[in-house]
């Protein structure tokens, strides 16, 4: 039968959209205008079913305007404002079922020799406006590959048109989402969608949060047999695997039920789509699925006459475009109940104030700026939502101070039953007396508004509770109309998480000595200069550069910018000066690099405004600050954050997550803590956690907060005991000499890649509190390991390069970077003639040998019978130049593969406190037993309390091993318990042959002697 494409995903799929109430359209009877795909003779149907009144001719010519729309480089923009507003209605989006709607199959995009072809392409009223790609699971390259053929696609001109029609891409190899995948950037499984860009497209999950109803009729048989006929598939209709591919429920289908049922399809291409123009032109985006689902929510809320509550959406998940898309959304909203809606969106500092109207400007908003409280009175006042001549929708962005001394700005009169004022408030989570305060007299300005608070950590009061005037914003605002958290943010691949990383011991040792000198040289002087003090900023600022630099190369990009987050302002001023002075001085590191001071009182508002834009674009590399920009600065490629003071409450965490947009192929963001901001993140973080657990009852239960879960933790650590079993970890010195005896630097840098796991596990523990996990490892004793794996590392690249020359390693370049290098005359070169150096590799290659451990190890037997014929044949005595060559390089393989023999077998000996008779029986046992081979390091720990238990018995009972079958018999009840303990499942047979194993080397440890080869 066919297993295939085709068969598994494909048309499972086109009768699945048949079922939501699509037709099915062979291509054998209709023909598109190749120009465009567009079904003429379908698109001329449709809209004189839904425009009566118009002439073929106005039809004909409104054709002609699309097909001129779709030649513009705009992305579309053009033809997608004339498809949710042309006086001739494209689509009727109040009844979708009105519109013709139908589904084909390899609708060819053509023009001249460029061709792609989607599997699936859905017609609204003939015009192809959606397209869906599908892959077999597990298929090569994963999704990743649809991304980057897409992407080469996007990039081709000659698919303008098609690029320009198309709204909607759906992309499945219909599997599972694997949550890892959004963490490592890379897109294996799973079913997402996208819109249109001019480049880089940006796949997005979709998380079902509703139960839809579907009322189409159920496909019927003849309606199946069209399909399989149209697509010479017959053979498969009574197959198991195509019934099973029908399942309603395949991610393939599941997307296409959220994304393409009809009603959902209606708000998502009416409301989902935004044209956003930044500093690379202009860009289209589409709704994330949090961002529809709030907006839904507030249509429900306010159809039940809730007019008050909060969006809890987690920092960088876009709240501003949540309010840039529900200005769109609820101005039909209201408008269909003959209300007219008038927005504004509320702040509470200058620099947000100007940030939103940069990000609602570049949506297309008309963006007022009230100057005073007066002006904002005659404003408010006005019975009018639009004040431009325009005629676009706009917005008013207040800065919630207009608020003050007058409360009621709007009076009774003022009233006007078809004008409906809707106020987003931002960052609600900082809490206000309701007595006077700004937000209170907000609230009372019009108690008729409609208040959305946008909030990402809605704390309840502040962490430390010193502030009992403080209330909950929802005490003032309401309940929750839609929450997004921390772990839903990051599974989605919308932020990252957060590494902190605490300074070097040397630096902190060096400020820590700044600090006490100049404490003992001011006398009793104010922290505040201390810290200001240019003893004190010096080093600071040069672990910051260097640190910087390091990261660029160990990260390989260079475009990487950092924020510094100083003690004071007065700090913040030094530090940019004393960065200035090294820049211009041309010292180490600091040549090269920009940066910017950003405080309240430095520079004008129009400078400040520059240099936080030329931040985003790549032309400064650092920003120092000390209030500003902690909150509500969006830079993806800022990466690093130096956090110079502690910052408390919900503010920490807004500064925090400055670090955790998207960017490249970065993983996590980085927070170098100089104020050991930990202690303050414990607060901060048990306040957020006892509100979740507060707040949402059970659903405490389903989060997780911005740094690893508890199945996490434990599954890192079970990895790390995993790849570091066979090494001595409690002695770093002899850990030290085991690894400088691996060779293979992937093996190195697998064990540094597992200690890297614990440096950023131990200080995930340490901000969640999690002190009984830091007793499953010993961290401080892992740090000094990967400083010496490092150190290896850097050896080995070192020499890698010396020898192939080989510079294009990140690692290699942080190498060189860290290297001091002498030259100094090593020893001089003695010749040596050729027998004495056979002579000298052989006797090597002898005493390596003999101090095998496991000589009936068949790896070993293999290498002594090889040297054995290297005698036996004669070969060590030709005498000639290639003969002597070729012998030179056998003995050395041989001498080679033999050390690596004994460097493991020595490792798996130390884990048995060096008793050579279990290195035979652990590799007696992962050799034959699959199940012990993938878990090493549960047979040491099953292994190690055995053999503890029987060296007591045999302390106890010298006399145990003279009877074999009483000790076997003492022996197998304690095997089966430590291997039940390490969770492996023994039979009968496997139990009896483990037992036997280790009684038979305990007798033969007795009556033999150490083997001598």
């Amino acid at each position: 039968m066919q297993f295939n494409e085709d068969s598994r995903v494909k048309i499972p799929t086109i009768l699945h959209l048949m079922s939501l109430g699509y037709k099915y359209l062979s291509l054998k009877d209709h023909k598109p205008d190749s120009k465009t795909n567009i079904f003429n003779d379908i698109f001329i149907q449709a809209i004189k079913k839904l425009n009566p009144q118009q002439h073929d001719a106005d039809i004909n010519r409104l054709l002609e305007d699309i097909k001129s729309d779709l030649n513009n480089e705009d992305l579309g923009k053009a033809f997608y404002q004339r498809l949710i507003s042309s006086p001739i209605k494209l689509i009727d989006f109040e009844n979708f079922t009105n519109n013709s709607l139908h589904v084909v199959t390899e609708l060819s995009y053509k023009n001249d020799d460029e061709e792609f072809r989607p599997d699936i392409t859905l017609l609204i009223n003939g015009l192809p406006l959606v397209f869906i790609e599908v892959k077999t699971p597990n298929n090569s390259g994963g999704i990743q590959v649809e991304r980057d053929r897409m992407n080469t696609r996007l990039a081709n001109k000659k698919n303008l048109r098609f690029i320009n029609i198309t709204q909607l891409m759906i992309f499945s190899n219909n599997m599972e989402y694997d949550d890892n995948d959004s963490r490592s950037r890379k897109l294996t499984q799973g079913a997402f969608y996208a819109t249109t860009a001019k480049n880089n497209i940006i796949f997005n999950y979709f998380r079902e949060q509703k139960q839809l109803t579907i009322t189409a009729p159920k496909v019927t048989e003849q309606q199946i047999n069209e399909v399989l006929l149209d697509n010479n598939a017959t053979v498969i209709k009574h197959s198991p695997e195509f019934a099973t591919n029908q399942n309603p429920n395949t991610p393939t289908n599941r997307i296409c039920t959220s994304l393409l049922s009809p009603e959902r399809l209606a708000f998502i291409l009416r409301y989902a789509f935004a044209y956003v123009r930044d500093a690379n032109g202009m860009q289209k985006h589409i709704m994330r699925y949090p961002q529809l689902f709030a907006t839904q929510a507030l249509a429900e809320n306010l159809n039940k006459n809730i007019q008050q509550g909060i969006v809890w959406h987690t920092q960088g998940s876009g709240k501003t475009a949540l309010a840039f898309y529900n200005v769109r959304f609820l101005t039909d909203f209201y408008q269909q109940q003959g209300i007219i809606a008038k927005f504004y969106f509320i702040v509470d500092r200058i620099d947000l104030l100007e940030q939103a109207k940069k990000e609602f400007s570049s949506r297309g908003l008309v963006v007022n700026i009230v100057a005073s409280k007066d002006e904002f009175a005659e404003h408010i006042k006005e019975n009018k939502a639009i004040h431009n001549d325009s005629g676009k929708l706009e917005i008013t962005v207040v800065n919630i101070h207009k608020f003050k001394d007058d409360p009621d700005i709007i009076k009774l009169q003022d009233y006007h039953l078809k004008l409906q004022r809707v106020y987003f408030l931002d960052e609600v989570h900082r809490s206000y007396n309701p007595k006077g305060s700004f937000l209170a007299n907000l609230y009372q300005s019009d108690p008729k508004a409609i208040k959305i608070g946008l909030s990402g950590t809605p704390l309840i009061v502040d962490s430390n509770n010193t502030n009992k005037n403080k209330y909950a914003s929802k005490q003032i605002i309401g309940g929750y109309f839609h929450k997004y958290y921390y772990n839903d943010s990051i599974r989605d691949g919308y932020t990252l998480r957060l590494v902190r990383e605490q300074i070097a011991t040397s630096y902190h040792l060096q400020l820590q000595q700044a600090l006490a000198e100049l404490e003992i040289q001011q006398g009793d002087i104010n922290k505040k200069q201390i810290y200001a003090h240019d003893n004190f900023v010096t080093p600071m600022l040069s672990y910051i550069i260097d640190d910087l630099t390091t990261s660029r190369i160990f990260h390989n990009d260079n475009t990487i910018g950092a924020m510094v987050i100083c003690h004071s302002s007065e700090q913040a001023k030094a530090m940019y000066r004393i960065f200035n002075e090294k820049t211009q001085a041309n010292q180490q590191n600091f040549k090269d690099k920009t940066a910017a001071l950003i405080l309240h009182d430095i520079d004008t508002k129009e400078d400040r405004k520059n240099n936080t834009e030329n931040f985003k674009d790549g032309k400064l590399d650092i920003l120092f600050v000390y209030n500003m920009l902690l909150t509500g600065f969006d830079a993806p490629r800022l990466k690093k954050l130096y956090v110079g003071r502690v910052i408390k409450d919900h503010n920490l965490l807004q500064a925090l997550t400055r670090v955790n947009r998207p960017y490249n192929e970065f993983n996590y963001g980085y927070v170098v803590d100089f104020a050991d901001i930990s202690q303050e993140f414990d607060k901060t973080n048990q306040a957020y956690l006892k509100e979740l657990a507060k707040e949402l009852g059970e659903e405490i239960t389903e989060y997780s907060n911005l740094f690893k879960t508890d199945a996490e933790i434990n599954e890192i650590i079970e990895q790390i005991n995993a790849k570091l079993c066979m090494f001595d970890i409690n002695n770093a010195e002899i850990f030290s000499q085991q690894i400088s005896e691996i060779t293979d630097k992937q093996q190195i840098l697998d064990i540094k890649q597992s200690l890297e796991a614990a440096k950023d596990l131990y200080n995930n523990l340490r901000m969640q509190q999690k002190y009984d996990c830091l007793n499953k490892l010993d961290f401080k004793k892992l740090a000094f390991l990967y400083t010496e794996t490092k150190k290896c590392l850097d050896r080995l690249n070192l020499n890698s390069a010396l020898e192939q020359g080989d510079t294009s390693s990140k690692l290699l370049n942080l190498a060189l970077e860290d290297t001091i290098f002498s030259f100094n005359k090593i020893n001089e070169h003695e010749l040596k003639i050729a027998a004495d150096k056979v002579k000298e590799k052989l006797q090597k290659t002898r005493e390596e040998m003999q101090r095998n451990i496991d000589p009936q190890d068949p790896e070993f037997i293999k290498l002594k019978d090889e040297l054995l014929r290297l005698f036996k044949d004669g070969k060590l005595t030709a005498a000639t130049q290639e003969a002597i060559a070729t012998n030179d390089q056998l003995l050395e393989r041989i001498y080679s593969e033999i050390k690596d023999l004994n460097r493991r077998n020595n490792l798996i000996c130390t884990k048995y406190n060096n008793d050579k008779k279990y290195v035979c029986i652990h590799k007696t046992l992962i050799q034959t037993n699959p199940e012990f081979s993938q878990q090493q390091h549960k047979v040491v720990a099953a292994l190690t309390p055995i053999k503890h238990n029987i060296d007591n018995r045999l302390l106890a009972n010298s006399q145990l091993l003279a009877n074999e079958a009483y000790f076997l018999g003492e022996l197998t009840p304690i095997v089966i318990d430590e291997f039940k303990h390490q969770k492996f499942t023994l039979d009968v047979t496997a139990v009896k042959n483990t037992a036997k194993l280790i009684c038979n080397q305990y007798i033969k440890d007795v009556s033999c002697k150490e083997h001598e080869w």
